[in-house]
């Protein structure tokens, strides 16, 4: 006999989470299980952390990508509410359902330990007119920033008010599901489930596995982008007059060579630069903590150029696993590169980077990102470095680092109707899983959508 359910969830991250959240917010009586690969909140910890390696050790699952909270709980705790980027939620929902969604999460975040965060904004900005001048476009948006620290605590308080309403299970990864008549049978390495109606909300380190059952149930996907880049990281003093204003500035260029898009994504002052394996496949990020006295005296935000890509290619993730497979050939894991040395078209060796005014926040290997990165994505960085310098003098200098490479995978997007369900009836897909999100924000906000339409249908 298998354990039964009326609702079972795939995956502890944001969508996971808040879906859960507003299932037994809305309704106590569902009998709601959630499974995680990863681990439990508290049991999260990267081992090499603090260690002097400077390669991922590839554990089975990622602690960094994995476990309660997903990829985000360890990755700054940013939530943007927008409709201007991090998903296409507003195109399933309508633009003012989204940003309803968005400042209702907002809401519980503050309420569970978030409301000590200053909520940012771009609107009025002088900085809007001083980018427009350098063809730089900065995107409205309005952002809470937790922190990393600030981030792990709110996720226990929606955990502890969780713990008591439904079942969890870590360590327990999915391996198949199967639809039968009117009911979802999930199985796992543990065990086997039965439950009327399935979430899945995998994130993005579950893109090959929600491909391979979206194509054994005849769900269809469609090919999305994937985006390349480097993480820059400079003094804090370079974008301090902007970091202070806006704390995330999102701003897109259209090179001049190539008329490619350019934007700088996740910037985080006085931060950190940390690795995450993706797939076995190990890229850089960055973060940083709410509280002062874990601040460094560097800030650091990627830039990414994004690829979409015509037929007969398909597999744009295996495109940017590709270029990252590269990277780790090189150096073991992430490399890093003087900006100076990259124009002078020679490589970083410990030497030159033990010289460098920008002390390095991730150990690192020294390299040649012109050996890694295609020309093209090189050029429109190199580019878009130049452009920043206008609006942040120092952008530019010869020791700003850039790491590599960073590689933000978008999975396949899948076809789902205004409720976030697919043509298997009582199948949801949601968050970044799904392709339709690319942003905390949205992927929690797809997670009080689902689990009040759940909730509705359970009364």
């Amino acid at each position: 006999m298998y354990k039964k359910y009326d609702v079972i969830i795939i995956g502890a991250g944001a969508s996971g989470i808040f879906t859960a959240y507003e299932l037994v917010r809305k309704n106590t009586n569902i009998n709601i299980l959630m499974l995680e690969k990863g681990n439990s909140l508290n049991k999260r910890k990267c081992p090499i952390d603090g260690e002097k390696i400077k390669s991922c050790i590839n554990c089975k699952v990622c602690s960094i990508m994995n476990g309660y909270g997903g990829a985000g709980s360890l990755s700054d705790g940013k939530y943007n509410i927008t409709n201007n980027f991090g998903g296409d939620l507003y195109k399933y929902v309508g633009r003012d359902k989204a940003l309803e969604l968005m400042y209702y999460v907002d809401e519980v975040l503050c309420k569970m330990g978030g409301a000590d965060a200053k909520l940012y904004s771009t609107a009025n900005s002088d900085l809007r007119s001083k980018a427009l001048q350098y063809d730089l476009h900065l995107l409205d948006a309005k952002v809470r920033h937790l922190g990393t620290d600030r981030n792990l605590v709110i996720l226990q308080n929606i955990y502890d008010y969780l713990s008591d309403k439904i079942d969890m299970i870590f360590n327990n990864e999915v391996s198949d599901i199967n639809k039968t008549d009117d009911k979802f049978i999930v199985n796992t390495k543990n065990d086997t489930y039965e439950a009327k109606d399935l979430v899945v909300a995998t994130g993005r380190s579950g893109s090959k596995w929600i491909s391979k059952i979206c194509s054994k149930l005849g769900i269809k996907t469609e090919s999305n982008r994937v985006d390349i880049g480097v993480r820059v990281e400079l003094p804090a003093d370079v974008f301090e007059h902007i970091t202070k204003e806006v704390y995330e500035s999102k701003i897109v260029y259209r090179t001049k060579k190539y008329s490619d898009f350019v934007r700088t994504f996740c910037m985080n002052p006085h931060g950190e630069v940390v690795s995450e394996n993706t797939n076995g496949i190990v890229t850089v990020n960055g973060h940083s903590y709410s509280n002062p006295e874990l601040h460094t005296d560097n800030t650091n935000f990627a830039l990414l150029v994004s690829n979409h890509f015509t037929e007969p290619f398909k597999d744009s993730n295996e495109y940017g696993e590709s270029i990252a497979r590269l990277s780790n050939m090189l150096g073991g894991g992430v490399l890093v590169q003087r900006f100076g040395d990259l124009v002078k078209g020679r490589r970083t060796n410990e030497d030159r980077l033990s010289k460098s005014f920008t002390r390095p926040t991730l150990n690192a290997t020294p390299g040649d990102l012109s050996l890694v990165l295609p020309k093209r994505q090189l050029d429109d960085i190199i580019e878009m470095i130049y452009a920043l310098d206008k609006i942040a003098p120092g952008t530019a200098n010869e020791d700003t680092l850039l790491y590599g490479v960073e590689v933000k995978f978008y999975n396949s997007k899948v076809e789902v109707d205004n409720n976030l369900e697919t043509q298997v009836k009582g199948l949801y897909v949601l968050g970044d899983g799904s392709g339709v999100t690319h942003s905390l924000s949205q992927a929690s906000a797809s997670g009080v959508y689902v689990g009040r339409i759940l909730a509705e249908k359970y009364s």
